[in-house]
């Protein structure tokens, strides 16, 4: 069976992670309140940030700020968008 939880970021059920994504406390709490589609969601958003602002991940600096923006992301409030990145028009496709 699916094991659900309930997302902060959507405020409903939703199908969760399989696996804490991280090691300690804050895997488990990703864990405990994350759904699988917000997960995703945040490491495609992560991957964008990272390239788009060619962000080092050996910096402790950069570490932070992306600890802060997922926190923003799964916390459903405003968080850094990659620059000049323009979401494909579904109407394209």
């Amino acid at each position: 069976m699916t094991r659900t939880v309930f997302c902060r970021k959507y405020q409903q059920e939703l199908e969760g992670l399989d696996n804490p994504p991280y090691p300690g406390p804050k895997g488990q709490e990703i864990y405990e309140t994350v759904s699988k589609r917000a997960w995703e969601e945040w490491q495609a958003q992560q991957t964008m940030l990272i390239n788009e602002k060619q962000l080092s991940l050996v910096d402790p600096s950069t570490r932070k700020y992306l600890q802060g923006e997922m926190e923003k992301f799964l916390a459903g409030e405003d968080y850094d968008q990659a620059e000049g990145y323009v979401p494909p028009d579904a109407g394209d496709a």
